[in-house]
């Protein structure tokens, strides 16, 4: 457990680890406990991933050297996973966006190993997300037209290991799509 500001600040996977956790299963447990200061400063960097520490300890109120000790610690307990570039797709030509459905032939862990594996070997396949539904996988799929599109299903999306059938959704237009997460 580490103290700081008077506040009890501990992670609630497992026994506590200096480095965050080190398994799956600590991974996927609830997460770190984060006082106001944590939450702020991610909520900050959520939106200015770029800002300096300076910028980032006079917005919530702390000293630069703290700021770097909880930096430290959200990025080794795993709340903090990187940094990156928010890249404009429709910039570079890839404004067509279709939603797939995917329906499995078999559902056992291991085909979902392996198309799990499979799909993120696909660059046009930007997100995907096991569904607890009528149908087993929803895709987000973005490419540079229908034709773009038509070639990916056919030719990488049918062939995805235990694939039994796929239904499209094209999208005419992305209300709301900045990636942020709600505030903390």
């Amino acid at each position: 457990m580490i103290v700081q500001s008077g506040k009890a600040i501990r992670p609630r996977w497992g026994p506590w680890r200096a480095n965050g956790p080190k398994t799956d299963e600590e991974l996927t447990e609830t997460p770190a406990d984060l006082d106001e200061f944590d939450l702020r400063m991610i909520e900050v960097l959520t939106v200015e991933g770029r800002i300096s520490v300076t910028d980032l300890a006079r917005r919530v109120g702390l000293s630069k050297s703290p700021v770097q000790t909880r930096l430290k610690r959200l990025e080794e307990w795993g709340v903090i996973r990187g940094y990156r570039a928010l890249i404009d797709p429709i910039r570079l030509g890839r404004d067509h966006v279709a939603f797939v459905e995917v329906k499995l032939t078999d559902t056992r862990e291991a085909a979902l190993a392996a198309f799990n594996a499979a799909v993120a070997r696909v660059p046009e396949i930007e997100q995907c997300h096991m569904i607890a539904g009528s149908f087993d996988y929803l895709l987000k799929v973005r490419t540079t037209n229908m034709g773009a599109y038509r070639q990916v299903l056919a030719e990488r999306i049918s062939t995805l290991p235990h694939v039994a059938n796929t239904s499209t959704y094209v999208a005419m237009q992305a209300v709301k799509e900045d990636g942020l997460p709600p505030p903390v």
